[in-house]
Parts: structure tokens; C-alpha cells; sequence
């Protein structure tokens, strides 16, 4: 069963939009493609199990706050390993930041 999630609006961050500008890179999504949406300002990172008209249905694979980059095992009702179904129109690019060491090992 699907977890229902309110999916933040990616704005200028819009994966769709990105393609708009240059369709020649956009392909649909596929198994094992990763993801990425924003949830209650969270980065979320969905694991591609099938793509069914304009939708992606998968595992959540990683949480990560927006702020510091910290992964989480849960945000709000969203947790790692919940299946969940992704629409085109709520995929976000990942905001740009310097990876610093140990920032991949924090788990909360």
C-alpha cells in the first residue's frame, strides 16, 4: 500500500520546468532511477519501482533536511522504506551544497 504525502511545491526548482527549457535530456523514469521531491521542506529521495502515467511508485530511500544536510530516519509522518507515489509535477532538483566529511554518516 501507498503512503499518501502532501508533496511541497518544488517552484523554481521544478524538475518538469527544468525540462521544458531543454527536452532533449528528459526521459521517463524507470527501476532503480532515484528521485528526488520535497516534503515539509525535507529533501526525499524515492527509488523508481514502476512509472505509471506521469507518476513514479517507490521506496523512500533517503530523508534529508534542507538546512544542514543531516539525513533522517523519519520526517513528519514520512519514514525511510515507506512506499510512496511521486507525480512529474512534484520532482525537485537538489539544491547545490558542499559536502563537508562526516555529513553522509549522520543519521537521526
Amino acid at each position: 500500500m501507498h503512503k499518501h504525502v502532501d508533496w511541497d511545491d518544488p517552484g523554481a526548482d521544478s524538475v518538469m520546468h527544468h525540462f521544458e527549457r531543454d527536452p532533449a535530456g528528459h526521459s521517463d523514469p524507470g527501476p532503480g532511477d532515484i528521485l528526488s521531491a520535497r516534503h515539509e521542506g525535507a529533501i526525499v529521495r524515492v527509488r523508481v519501482e514502476a512509472y505509471v502515467d506521469g507518476t513514479s511508485i517507490g521506496e523512500v530511500v533517503a530523508i534529508i533536511a534542507l538546512g544542514n544536510g543531516r539525513r533522517m530516519k523519519s520526517h513528519g509522518k514520512l519514514a525511510l522504506g515507506d512506499t510512496v507515489r511521486l507525480p512529474d509535477a512534484s520532482r525537485a532538483l537538489e539544491p547545490h551544497r558542499e559536502t563537508r566529511e562526516g555529513d553522509d554518516d549522520a543519521q537521526d
